[in-house]
């Protein structure tokens, strides 16, 4: 794989971005057909993407995802933003997972206590500013964290919701400018994709699942969804809001001339 050691070459004391759109666009093409364990055992174990993570909401489908890495490498960081407003079951849920799948490097990370004082002083910005709200107990704790970092995989799914339905499974994440690497493993499973490897794996659900959220956040602000609904539907449902603000989803337009974005 000359591509790949190519990239696994990459200078580091260079103070220029870690990856570019065009290391996204080769990887793509050199993991076009790939397997998901395939590539993620060639990410990981040949540090083809340097210091990875996992950011994971342990949210409704996530096991799927985790129990993957947990097979390839149980000692990835697995990072879990701890924003105070999560359901009581997921927080249950995310113990269980850990010690049922052997992931040995949970990180929970929490807002800054100053800035939650001086700006939601009474734990309610959620209501009248959510994106306020996530940029607090999300986006920032989150950034802080990434600096560590080269690369991070997500759980993001194509067929979650529309903006998300062109994503790659490289892409540079545009949240800010030190060339971050966001990979999206799972971007190209169906739902009954992941059902069936849940079944095969014995995976156990998480409990809200059940009671008609198939999508699950911070409790204020996730809804139960009808069924035949996006399964994201019930996310901030009343705004004009579908992120939290730590995927800065890109579209088919914004990358590389002649770019594939079904791989």
């Amino acid at each position: 794989m000359a591509e790949a050691q190519t990239l696994r070459q990459r200078d580091r004391i260079d103070t220029g971005p870690r990856f570019t759109e065009h290391d996204a666009v080769r990887l793509n093409r050199l993991f076009r057909g790939s397997a998901t364990r395939e590539m993620l055992e060639s990410v990981i174990r040949d540090s083809l993407a340097g210091e990875v993570a996992v950011v994971s909401s342990f949210g409704a489908e996530s096991a799927v995802l985790l129990h993957l890495i947990a097979q390839v490498d149980p000692g990835v960081p697995v990072l879990f933003l701890e924003t105070g407003k999560h359901f009581t079951e997921t927080l249950a849920y995310r113990d269980q997972l850990i010690e049922q799948l052997g992931l040995k490097n949970l990180v929970n990370l929490y807002p800054c206590l100053g800035e939650l004082e001086a700006r939601d002083e009474t734990g309610l910005r959620w209501s009248y500013d959510p994106d306020g709200c996530c940029e607090i107990r999300k986006v920032k704790p989150l950034a802080r964290a990434l600096a560590d970092y080269d690369a991070t995989f997500t759980g993001r799914k194509a067929f979650q919701a529309a903006t998300r339905a062109n994503l790659p499974r490289f892409e540079i994440d545009t949240s800010d400018a030190q060339g971050r690497l966001k990979i999206n493993p799972l971007i190209d499973w169906t739902a009954d994709d992941l059902a069936a490897y849940i079944a095969e794996h014995d995976l156990p659900p998480h409990p809200l699942v059940a009671q008609g959220y198939p999508s699950i956040g911070c409790s204020p602000c996730t809804s139960r969804v009808a069924p035949g609904e996006d399964p994201r539907s019930g996310r901030w449902k009343g705004w004009d809001k579908t992120e939290c603000g730590i995927h800065t989803d890109g579209t088919a337009s914004e990358l590389p001339p002649g770019y594939d974005p079904a791989f």
